[in-house]
């Protein structure tokens, strides 16, 4: 299996990505605890140099993704939950035919910068799924939050409800026009994105990719002094960029550990989609 010739990255990110996906969709033989081929038999595999295929591995180990054991060698990391990066992921479900994507949180700002890659790769035609569809939940910051507020004494500001509001706006403006888009220039038969809202303070992100992969993090909160709607605030507030993702990852059957986390996890954002959850103007 030799290398796209038009793809522009570096062989040893082309055979990475390529056991990456393999990884994530639990491909034969490399599902948890398989061992993967030797770094002769995949220089073969791809065409290239040995050196290659150690910066490829190298890579896969700094996400967690393999383990290798002296003297034994490489093996697909047995562990469904662990500290867990997003992109690389997202681009695996972009592989898929038919792409889902539920997220619930404060913004869809780390999302929209996630999976701008998968999208280049629809629209250079490298990813070809059919169909797309986003659901965004978020809250909505027209009423009294838990967070954003002001330090001194937690007093709602309403301006800094309103940078919230437009944060959350921009973000996922950016995911529709992304992937609607896609539809409208015939790379994909359907996308679609919806966005609710709801009442709730969200403290925690939670990604669902395809019903088969779960991405659950807590967000840290900070203080911050920043000049709003020209006034100063110091306020408490969420740090997305600082929140560690864990994996959640469906087994092979329905009674496994990250099976029903994926489960629970479907219900749980369906139940808010379906009940506390609606549609507001922005």
């Amino acid at each position: 299996m030799s290398l796209d010739p038009d793809d522009p990255r570096p062989p040893y990110q082309q055979v990475s990505s390529a056991l990456r996906a393999a990884i994530l969709t639990r491909k034969e033989g490399f599902t948890p605890g398989d061992k993967i081929p030797s770094g002769p038999e995949l220089a073969r595999h791809y065409g290239v140099a040995r050196g290659t295929v150690d910066k490829a591995l190298e890579l896969l180990r700094a996400e967690g993704l393999i383990i290798t054991r002296q003297g034994s060698g490489s093996f697909v990391r047995e562990r469904t939950e662990r500290p867990a990066g997003l992109r690389a992921h997202l681009e695996a479900a972009f592989a898929e035919p038919n792409v889902t994507i539920d997220f619930a949180g404060f913004s869809s700002e780390t999302l929209h910068n996630a999976m701008q890659e998968a999208v280049d790769k629809v629209r250079s035609g490298r990813l070809t799924p059919e169909s797309i569809a986003v659901r965004l939940l978020l809250p909505d910051a027209s009423a009294p939050m838990a967070v954003p507020v002001a330090v001194d004494g937690l007093r709602d500001e309403e301006a800094l409800r309103r940078r919230a509001h437009g944060i959350g706006v921009t973000a996922a403006g950016g995911i529709k026009h992304s992937i609607e888009v896609l539809a409208e220039y015939g790379l994909v038969k359907t996308a679609k994105v919806e966005v609710k809202v709801h009442r709730a303070s969200s403290l925690f992100k939670l990604y669902i990719l395809n019903q088969r992969d779960v991405f659950f993090g807590f967000y840290p909160l900070r203080e911050r002094s920043l000049t709003v709607e020209g006034e100063p605030y110091t306020f408490f507030d969420v740090t997305g960029k600082d929140a560690t993702l864990f994996h959640h990852s469906a087994g092979p059957d329905d009674a496994s550990l990250g099976s029903q986390y994926v489960q629970q996890s479907t219900a749980w954002f369906t139940s808010v989609w379906n009940t506390i959850a609606y549609e507001r103007e922005a």
